[in-house]
């Protein structure tokens, strides 16, 4: 009877302190958690054990590069996560990307499928917005001084990328194409947030 005792009173004193230790699997995301600066590929792979899985990404025209993805078979917690270097020794950031249609997790009041004034009211005011259907269309490329455009605490920035599983009017493709948040086309067209990216300042 007193071990028993003594086994559930361990149990309970335990148990906190294991909640507290166990890493996020949704939240809001912030310069520290649920990946820090200093973390590596090393020791988020002993934080999350088995739902960190080492995998080819996708990369800036068309190239792939060799990152880690947490929760890869739960698409709406999966985060890709980039490293400064071949040897995974430091994060270089993280993204988000549209491949459940939805998150668990936001970053800055943004999730996955906001809409373009989701984002702006949390902007504080319009920002600028590629034309769509290339390399690097529907990335904001100007927050204008809005609230997005300060890093986070901790340093971090914030990047976000819109598109729509429809063809854009003309007016809104290609490279060299800025349209504004509240422009009358694209806020017709209304795209959703399809990737937010948070990356990590260099040290």
């Amino acid at each position: 009877m007193i071990r028993n005792v003594a086994v559930t009173t361990l149990i309970l004193v335990a148990s906190p302190a294991f909640a507290q230790t166990a890493p996020p699997q949704e939240a809001p995301i912030t310069c520290a958690s649920p990946i820090a600066p200093d973390d590596t590929e090393r020791s988020l792979k002993q934080r999350y054990g088995k739902e960190a899985v080492v995998q080819d990404l996708p990369g800036a025209e068309g190239e792939n590069y060799k990152g880690l993805v947490l929760f890869p078979k739960a698409t709406d917690r999966r985060i890709e996560i980039a490293f400064t270097d071949d040897k995974a020794r430091r994060v270089s950031g993280l993204t988000l990307r549209d491949s459940a249609k939805t998150s668990r997790w936001s970053v800055n009041d943004i999730a996955i499928g906001s809409s373009l004034a989701d984002v702006q009211k949390a902007n504080g005011k319009p920002f600028l917005v590629n034309g769509f259907e290339w390399d690097y269309g529907g990335f904001v490329t100007d927050w204008k001084g809005g609230a997005l455009g300060r890093p986070l605490q901790g340093g971090c920035t914030v990047t976000v990328r819109f598109d729509k599983n429809a063809a854009a009017p003309k007016s809104l493709l290609g490279d060299g194409v800025k349209a504004a948040s509240d422009n009358a086309t694209l806020v017709k067209w209304a795209p959703v947030v399809t990737e937010i990216g948070v990356n990590f300042p260099d040290k």
